[in-house]
């Protein structure tokens, strides 16, 4: 049975756990609630935990372990010539016997070893399916009879249930933390690894970047450079020209919306401008690569100036369009949580409608609008796709808006893409890329919400 259906499965027999619960609670005693220590729906939540939970655990568990036993009963199967290959080079058998059996192959169909383990293959994996889902529905109906007899009036579903919740809610967010935890000690771990092999200063403080690393060190081009400075400066520009274009165009939107903006129309505008965050940043890219480039650069020759067809400006435009609804949103929340007696206060004292936003209302929203900029900043710094498409991948150290330029995050891309051995200096350049990135975006995150928490006050 598919994975999906199996969860269809589960899924329908919790939702018929939790009817039979709640019925059973009503049915039982008169089909009054009075008598019942909780409310009817607590003991339906309370049977269709019992089936759900433990089914699905048992579901998650065999999901983790299945492959390496079958990658194992597969490889005892195997000639005792494959089985002792390097395991490279039989985690390429492994991945063709694979390929065949789900019918992706076709350069190994002939050798008959390879079509017995990918039929066995293809045996173990319906087997295991067959298995699990029997394993798990029976665990389902377990749980069910056994939350059903529990059904009583003097139990005490609710605090069953709220405790129950309350465990779910801790393990989701240990699991976050822990989810975190891991990307960090990624990075770090892998990181070490390229600063062990290029020194941290020449990395923090190089101003050429070139990490074309060569096979054989009698090859032209053997070491690279790994200046990270012309990467940080490009990244920088780039969202330097996107706050400019979005720091005041998102923040006049939200003072028009929340101050002066008719009811009707501020529940038409707002929806559109936040539509904006919604849009896929590789649209946003064309946009820039097909529109907004070509515009600059034609204008540029009307004037006299040579823009790029691959600009910094033209990503930056395009970029700061892209973070207008977060700068408009967050200053706009911020804006209307400033209480209506202060503004009745100023217009009371003889401030005319602008002189109240500009003394009273933008000074007392000052803190979220500064830590709204911050966290904008912050999501400019990680954009990707609009600096591929529309300011190119030289890695130019210069602060000219019109001339190409690229980022961090376009080079850990780059850096990535391919057919790369994943312990060279030219991989694991890209892990300590996004660790100094990830440190930067960071910092800013702490700036705004300190900046938020020591100027903020508490209205009542």
């Amino acid at each position: 049975m598919p994975i999906s259906l199996l969860l269809a499965v589960l899924v329908a027999l919790t939702v018929a756990g939790f009817y039979m619960g709640r019925s059973r609670a009503l049915a039982g005693f008169g089909g009054k609630a009075v008598k019942l220590h909780s409310l009817p729906a607590y003991y339906g939540y309370y049977v269709a935990l019992w089936c759900g939970i433990p089914a699905l655990f048992i579901v998650a568990i065999w999901l983790v372990f299945e492959p390496s036993i079958i990658r194992a009963l597969l490889i005892s199967s195997l000639p005792p010539e494959v089985q002792s290959l390097p395991a490279n080079r039989l985690g390429l058998v492994i991945n063709d016997v694979r390929n065949l059996a789900t019918g992706n192959a076709t350069s190994v169909t002939s050798d008959p070893a390879m079509r017995t383990a990918a039929s066995y293959y293809a045996h173990l994996k319906f087997v295991s399916q067959v298995a699990l889902a029997i394993l798990a529905m029976c665990i389902a109906v377990v749980g069910i009879v056994f939350g059903r007899q529990n059904v009583k009036p003097e139990f005490w579903a609710r605090n069953r249930v709220e405790k129950a919740i309350m465990v779910i809610l801790m393990v989701s967010s240990t699991i976050a933390v822990l989810t975190t935890i891991g990307i960090v000690l990624s990075l770090v771990f892998e990181s070490l690894r390229f600063f062990a092999r290029i020194p941290v200063t020449d990395f923090l403080f190089g101003l050429h970047w070139s990490p074309q690393m060569a096979l054989r060190a009698d090859q032209v081009g053997s070491t690279g450079a790994f200046g990270a400075i012309p990467l940080f400066a490009g990244t920088f520009l780039i969202s330097a020209i996107a706050m400019v274009v979005a720091a005041p165009v998102g923040l006049m939107s939200a003072i028009y919306l929340s101050e002066y903006a008719p009811r009707n129309v501020r529940a038409i505008v707002k929806p559109l401008l936040e539509v904006l965050a919604g849009v896929p940043t590789v649209v946003y890219g064309f946009f820039a690569a097909l529109t907004i480039a070509p515009f600059f650069r034609d204008s540029g020759l009307m004037f006299g100036l040579n823009i790029s067809s691959e600009s910094a400006l033209a990503a930056g435009v395009v970029m700061g369009i892209m973070i207008i609804p977060f700068v408009s949103s967050l200053s706009d929340d911020v804006i209307n949580a400033v209480p209506q007696s202060m503004r009745d206060g100023s217009l009371g004292l003889g401030a005319t409608h602008s002189e109240t936003i500009k003394r009273v209302i933008v000074p007392a929203a000052l803190p979220g609008i500064v830590g709204g900029l911050l966290l904008a900043v912050s999501r400019a710094i990680g954009e990707t796709m609009i600096v591929v498409m529309a300011a190119g991948l030289a890695a130019n150290l210069t602060a000219n808006p019109f001339a190409a330029v690229t980022t961090v995050t376009v080079q850990i891309v780059t850096l990535l893409v391919g057919d790369q051995e994943f312990d060279s200096p030219k991989t694991l350049a890209a892990f300590a890329l996004g660790l100094v990135l990830f440190c930067i975006t960071l910092v800013l995150n702490v700036i705004a919400l300190s900046v938020v928490n020591k100027y903020r006050e508490q209205y009542e």
